[in-house]
């Protein structure tokens, strides 16, 4: 395994346990504060802080004379579009059926790879990427559905937060070679900033008290929950899935999401002391399983080409 596939693995794993303990505080926080306001306050404060770096040169690059269309599509991609259908697909559905819909993003990202990056996953590959979703799928569907019928504007706003991530992570990987995952990262928290604090603020506006905007942030939970979700989730966690994307092909990388699945199942049970049942143990070892799978036989993959390349070449 080279340098930069092993590295591409430990962001994989970084982001996906970053975004496993999202759920825990995300839920914490919106039990005091409306979605969208707590979206905005949360990439506000991404933006702040990966300007900050930038400003005081942590990070360095220049985005000024170069293309800004394609990091604009980005970012209206993840976290725009992205976040708008799954805050809206939530409020309609059930968790466990969010659960159920996110678990295909990997294979939308496998499927999309082959038609537009030529990135096309091996039949082991595609078994275990089958397996990892299929994980999340026991774990979500034994969880029990709230109970009614499946509200059909909630699941068709959940189908376009799956393809939003789908094509994100299509985009990000094909402009990785012409931007940094800092330079990705940087626009997409600013987008998201802007677009996020109009919305909250104008629906804030409809209540009559525009001055309450910023009441929540006085409450200590929010607070907490707000520096996790807007240094960690975002700042953190998708530099890692950016850097992740230009190490590694689409389908790989993709396939580390599901990992946040058993984290976040990990976090509920030792920190909010929930109950921990046998099927999220065998959801667990399934997306574990297809993880392992899905990176392991890329390398024999890659390890079966450099062999044939080099003996092409002493046949020469």
């Amino acid at each position: 395994m080279n340098l930069d596939k092993a590295k591409g693995y430990l962001a994989g794993v970084g982001f996906s346990s970053i975004f496993g303990f999202s759920f825990m505080f995300t839920k914490n926080a919106l039990e005091r504060v409306d979605p969208f306001r707590f979206i905005g306050f949360r990439f506000a404060l991404a933006a702040f802080t990966i300007g900050l770096l930038a400003a005081t040169g942590v990070i360095r690059f220049s985005l000024r004379g170069r293309r800004l269309a394609p990091l604009l599509a980005v970012a209206f991609l993840q976290p725009v579009c992205y976040f708008t259908f799954e805050t809206m697909g939530v409020n309609l559905t059930s968790s466990s059926q969010a659960g159920m819909m996110m678990a295909l993003i990997p294979i939308f990202v496998a499927i999309l790879s082959a038609l537009m990056l030529k990135e096309r996953p091996s039949p082991a590959q595609t078994f275990f990427i089958i397996l990892s979703v299929s994980g999340v799928i026991i774990i979500a569907a034994f969880q029990g559905v709230n109970g009614g019928e499946a509200n059909l504007h909630g699941l068709l706003f959940l189908t376009g937060a799956v393809l939003s991530a789908a094509f994100y992570n299509i985009a990000s990987r094909r402009f990785s070679a012409e931007y940094t995952p800092f330079e990705v990262t940087f626009v997409m928290m600013w987008v998201g900033a802007l677009f996020f604090n109009t919305v909250a603020f104008i629906l804030h506006l409809k209540s009559g008290n525009p001055g309450t905007f910023l009441a929540p942030l006085a409450d200590g939970r929010v607070l907490v929950s707000l520096f996790y979700l807007g240094i960690g989730s975002s700042v953190i966690a998708f530099f890692l899935v950016n850097y992740s994307l230009s190490r590694l092909p689409a389908s790989q990388s993709a396939v580390f999401s599901n990992l946040t699945t058993v984290i976040s199942v990990l976090a509920g049970v030792i920190f909010r002391g929930e109950p921990f049942f046998w099927y999220q143990a065998a959801g667990a070892l399934l997306i574990l399983a297809g993880v392992w799978g899905t990176n392991h036989f890329a390398e024999l993959a890659e390890e079966k080409q450099k062999n044939l390349r080099e003996g092409g070449k002493i046949s020469k």
